[in-house]
């Protein structure tokens, strides 16, 4: 395989939007899909005279990521005032935060159960609040190239996560993004929803480009409007090729351009220059003269502490541990959300067989609930009631082939295990029924049996259909093994 002729650099700079009822600063109304600028008041449209007052749930949320994220908190942290003009940012100026951030140094774990790359620790550079902007919306219908701004959002709390440039590859960046959603939504402290503006990501690209004995940087790009994980990927596979044709034909290192920021158009597959990229200078920054410092005492942060729960990776950990799940099992239950693991976690414990929980959940009830339910929640099949149908047909009292006719009924019906087999008309084969048949089915096929005594233990395969035709609720292992068992006996 051959060399490339370069190393891929990405720090992700990733916006949350917190899951609280009101607005960084004011008491506007934060929910999703209202008529355009309904949502706004003098404070988050900039108005004089008026005065912010910090959200207290939007810290307490914030702190529980950092915390989650093994970044240090200091004691004390302030507001900025990050001035630039935008037309959808009517104060003139984002309150944020600068040189005292909430939070810094911190780290997360990726890995990837299928070994694309290996496990590494991903730091992260700060978390800090900030408010959001309004929406622009561009109507170039009919060549009117109109614009209408869309307040609704100005002041909803956003907690920006920046990572070091530690990422060396789409899949390690793809990996990255799903791990932090899925602790922040075990955190609840967001809903993650990329579709309406909860969850954005911004992505600073370079390469580090072998030339002869040395290595040259090439100017960092951020990208934007990545709408989905799956884009991300893409733009930054289509990015490093660019900028390393890009090197090549200018020979431009970093430090030559200034930094840009390009879109990606995921309908055309590629990047696009959308301006120079200003610099924190570029901002003015200052302290905002309306808010107070906020402290956080050891008392809060060990309440923090505790309130964390169990986070994604642990849990992987102790299914592995506990209930013997390979790491991609552990993996497939534990990202598709809490509320599927605690599902898990009720049908392995009440059954007694973390493996064989784990088969019946990943594959029978994640494939309903993806195609008809939606969500664990509203799947009919309680964890108890699938736990005993799990019991029943490991103790032999439904016979293995039954048992998904039986879990079609349980989910149809709406009913526990035993009541599905007495619909059915599934009961337990006794074993002198059992052995009875075997001797029957063996006196009437001599060929079988010789075939057994000459080494073809195979043969008996051929009398599992007439045994099933004569009792379907035969299962087919007891069956093969105690007719093994007779022939050996003759």
């Amino acid at each position: 395989m051959n060399e490339s002729p370069f190393d891929l650099i990405i720090g992700l700079e990733v916006h949350v939007q917190l899951l609280t009822r009101s607005k960084l600063f004011c008491r506007c109304d934060t929910r999703f899909g209202a008529p355009p600028n309904t949502q706004t008041c003098p404070v988050c449209i900039g108005l004089p005279g008026s005065l912010p007052v910090m959200n207290r749930e939007a810290f307490r949320l914030s702190l529980k990521t950092a915390v989650a994220l093994n970044c240090e908190i200091p004691p004390l942290t302030k507001w900025d005032r990050k001035n630039y003009y935008y037309p959808d940012l009517p104060k003139g100026y984002q309150i944020s935060q600068y040189d005292l951030p909430m939070s810094r140094e911190g780290w997360l774990e990726i890995s990837d159960s299928k070994g694309a790359f290996a496990p590494k620790r991903v730091g992260i550079i700060r978390a800090h609040l900030e408010e959001d902007a309004g929406k622009s919306m561009h109507d170039e219908a009919a060549g009117k190239g109109d614009t209408r701004i869309d307040l609704n959002r100005a002041g909803t709390p956003l907690l920006e996560i920046v990572s070091h440039p530690d990422l060396r590859s789409p899949a390690e960046a793809k990996a990255y993004l799903t791990e932090l959603k899925l602790l922040l939504t075990y955190l609840g402290v967001s809903d993650c929803n990329m579709q309406e503006g909860s969850l954005r990501v911004d992505a600073n690209v370079n390469l580090h480009v072998r030339s002869g004995d040395a290595m040259v940087a090439t100017p960092i790009v951020e990208i934007k409007n990545m709408n989905s994980f799956r884009a991300v990927e893409r733009a930054l596979a289509y990015e490093a090729q660019r900028q390393y044709e890009e090197w090549q034909a200018t020979g431009r290192c970093k430090g030559d351009t200034p930094k840009r920021t390009f879109g990606w158009d995921d309908q055309r597959m590629l990047t696009y220059p959308q301006r120079e990229k200003e610099e924190s200078a570029d901002y003015r920054y200052l302290p905002d003269p309306d808010l107070p410092p906020v402290v956080v005492t050891d008392v809060e942060l060990a309440a923090v502490h505790g309130s964390l729960g169990e986070l994604p990776a642990a849990l992987r950990a102790r299914l592995q541990a506990d209930f013997q799940l390979s790491s991609y099992d552990a993996e497939v239950i534990v990202n598709q959300g809490l509320a599927l693991a605690d599902y898990y976690l009720a049908v392995a414990t009440g059954c007694g067989d973390g493996k064989l929980a784990a088969n019946w959940v990943t594959q029978e009830v994640l494939r309903l609930v993806n195609e008809q339910y939606g969500e664990i929640q509203q799947f009919p099949v309680s964890p108890e009631a699938l736990a005993e149908l799990i019991r029943a047909v490991a103790a032999g009292k439904i016979p293995g082939p039954r048992a998904k006719d039986v879990f079609a009924a349980m989910v149809a019906r709406r009913i526990g295990a035993d009541d599905a087999c007495q619909e059915l008309g599934i009961a337990a084969v006794d074993q002198g029924a059992l052995t009875e048949l075997c001797r029957e089915l063996l006196a009437a096929n001599p060929r079988v049996v010789a075939d057994v005594k000459n080494g073809k233990a195979q043969a008996v395969a051929s009398l599992i259909g007439q045994a099933r035709k004569r009792n379907p609720n035969v299962n087919p292992n007891d069956f093969r093994n105690l007719c093994l068992e007779l022939i050996q006996q003759m």
